[in-house]
C-alpha cells in the first residue's frame, strides 16, 4: 500500500492498533461500572497535562499521562467519599482541568495553540517516533492489568460488596482502573483526541454486548471492532484528508448500529430457543388425586 511508505503512516498505524487494543479494553471495565464517561472527564484533565508540557518544554504524553494519574486518584477519592457533594466535585475538578489546559497553552511558547489541536481531536503527521515509544509502554501496561487481573477487575465491576467479601483488595482494584483509565487516555489521545476517546472506550463494548453476554467473548470483540475502526478511521483519514479522530469515532458509531441491527433477530432467535428448551409439565403430575380438592377449593 502507498501509504506504508511514508514513516508517519508507520507510526500512526501503528499508534491506531495500540489505540483499538488498550480503549476497548479497560472501557469494558468502566460500562460493567457504569463510569462511561469517566474517559471523557479524564480527557478534560490531561487538558492541563498537555498544557503544562508545552510550557515546562517537556514531553505532552508523558506530562499528560502524570497529571491525568492524579486526576483519576482524585475522582475515586471524590467518589469514595464526596458523598452528596461528589457531583460537584467532580464537575470542578473536570472544568479546572479543561480550563488549565488552556491557560498553560496561553502562556507557553507562540505555535503551541495549532499543536492543541492535534491532541484534541487527534493528529496523523504529528505522530512522532518519541510518541510512538510512549504510546506502546503505556499500552504495555495497559494490557498487562486489563488482561492479567482480568478476573479481579471483573469480580469488583459487577458487585464490589461480593468481591470485598471474597477477600478482593477492591479499593486497591478501583484505584488500579481508574488509574488504567487515565493511561488509557493518553495513549489515545495523539490518534483520536482527549475530546473523543471516550467513544472508542464505550461504543466497541456496548456493540460487542449486542452480540454476546458472555464477558470473555464481549472483551475479544470489543477489542477486535476497536482496531478495525482505529486502522479504518486512519486509512480513510490518509486518503479523504479528514480529521482522523472524528473519522474513527463515527466509524465506531457506525458499527455499533450495524451489529445491534444484526444482532436484533439473533436476540430473538435466542429468546425462543431459550424458552422452547424449558420443559413441558405433565399434565399427570398436575391432576389433583383422587379425594383431595384442587386447592383453594372450599367446600360450600
Amino acid at each position: 500500500m502507498e501509504l506504508l511508505n511514508y514513516a508517519f503512516m508507520q507510526r500512526a498505524l501503528l499508534a491506531a492498533v495500540l489505540v483499538g487494543i488498550t480503549a476497548p479494553a479497560v472501557g469494558i471495565y468502566l460500562v460493567q461500572r457504569r463510569q462511561a464517561l469517566m474517559g471523557d472527564g479524564i480527557g478534560h484533565v490531561a487538558m492541563t497535562g498537555v498544557g503544562l508540557g508545552f510550557l515546562l518544554s517537556w514531553s505532552p504524553v508523558w506530562m499528560a499521562t502524570l497529571v491525568s494519574v492524579v486526576g483519576a486518584v482524585l475522582m475515586e477519592l471524590i467518589r469514595w467519599y464526596g458523598k452528596a457533594r461528589g457531583d460537584i466535585a467532580l464537575a470542578m475538578l473536570f472544568y479546572g482541568g479543561m480550563a488549565g489546559g488552556v491557560m498553560f497553552i496561553n502562556l507557553a511558547p507562540t505555535g503551541s495553540n495549532a499543536n492543541l489541536t492535534s491532541y484534541l481531536f487527534g493528529s496523523l503527521s504529528t505522530v512522532s517516533e518519541s510518541d510512538v515509544t510512549a504510546i506502546s509502554l503505556l499500552a504495555a501496561f495497559v494490557v498487562l492489568v486489563t488482561v492479567g487481573l482480568r478476573r479481579q477487575l471483573f469480580a469488583v465491576s459487577q458487585d464490589e460488596e461480593f468481591a470485598r467479601v471474597t477477600g478482593l483488595p477492591v479499593r486497591f482494584l478501583n484505584l488500579l482502573t481508574a488509574i488504567t483509565a487515565a493511561v488509557t487516555v493518553t495513549v489515545a489521545m495523539r490518534v483520536v483526541g482527549l475530546l473523543l476517546v471516550s467513544a472508542l472506550m464505550v461504543v466497541p463494548v456496548a456493540a460487542a454486548q449486542a452480540l454476546s453476554r458472555s464477558f470473555a467473548a464481549t472483551f475479544a470483540i470489543a477489542v477486535a471492532i476497536g482496531v478495525s475502526v482505529t486502522i479504518g478511521g486512519t486509512v480513510t483519514s490518509y486518503y479523504q484528508d479528514v480529521p482522523p479522530g472524528a473519522t474513527i469515532v463515527l466509524l465506531t458509531i457506525a458499527a455499533f448500529i450495524v451489529l445491534t441491527v444484526l444482532a436484533t433477530p439473533l436476540a430473538r432467535r435466542r429468546a425462543r430457543a431459550t424458552a422452547a428448551a424449558r420443559p413441558v409439565p405433565d399434565p399427570a403430575e398436575c391432576a389433583v388425586p383422587a379425594g383431595r380438592k384442587p386447592p383453594g377449593d372450599a367446600d360450600s
